[in-house]
């Protein structure tokens, strides 16, 4: 399984985020770009790429300790900005980034216990993608309209382990889909 540990964004943040993306896809160039899917939105803690299903049950047991660990705490999207040239668009966040990047942390040292092999580390920058490009694009009039945008607040309550089922049918733009595979409440006991 291709798997990741992420934030989910309430509906009412995701559906403030898909207005401003409607906007951004009306910008002269829009169409070189290709959109993700609202239903994949999603803040990634760790990536951990394919994972055996024997590793399953003790990575999800512990992250459910990690987010046990770790209390409830605010974010909003806000902002924007891009990686690699243009190849990647994304909405920014703030609030309890701290928290967050603590999060993001505990839940990469939940892989690596667990056994998943890890790629190269890579300094934790939280972004939600909202577009993609195969090669480099100029990005920077949907950047500069996403310097406005600021979402409604949140407070995450939860981290979620999500299976990416990557596009098989080879028709252009194809989304992957997304599948949580589970769910640990933060700050509970256990």
């Amino acid at each position: 399984m291709r798997l990741f540990a992420a934030v989910l964004p309430p509906e009412d943040v995701t559906a403030a985020l898909a207005a401003e993306v409607a906007a951004l896809r009306k910008l002269p160039g829009a169409e070189g770009l290709r959109w993700t899917g609202r239903p994949g939105w999603h803040l990634t803690l760790a990536f951990y790429g394919e994972v055996d299903d024997d590793l399953l049950p003790d990575l999800s047991a512990r992250l459910e300790r990690a987010a046990h660990r770790t209390a409830p705490f605010g974010l909003a999207l806000r902002g924007g900005g891009q990686f690699g040239h243009g190849r990647a668009l994304w909405a920014g966040v703030e609030g309890d980034l701290a928290t967050l990047r603590l999060l993001a942390d505990r839940a990469e040292s939940a892989g690596r216990k667990a056994g998943v092999e890890r790629g190269e580390h890579r300094r934790y920058k939280p972004h939600l993608s909202v577009a993609r490009s195969r090669n480099a694009y100029d990005v920077r009039p949907y950047v500069e309209a996403l310097d406005a945008f600021t979402g409604p607040a949140w407070t995450v309550t939860d981290l979620a382990l999500v299976r990416s089922n990557l596009p098989r049918s080879g028709v252009p733009g194809e989304q992957p889909r997304y599948e949580t595979v589970a769910r640990s409440p933060l700050g509970a006991s256990g």
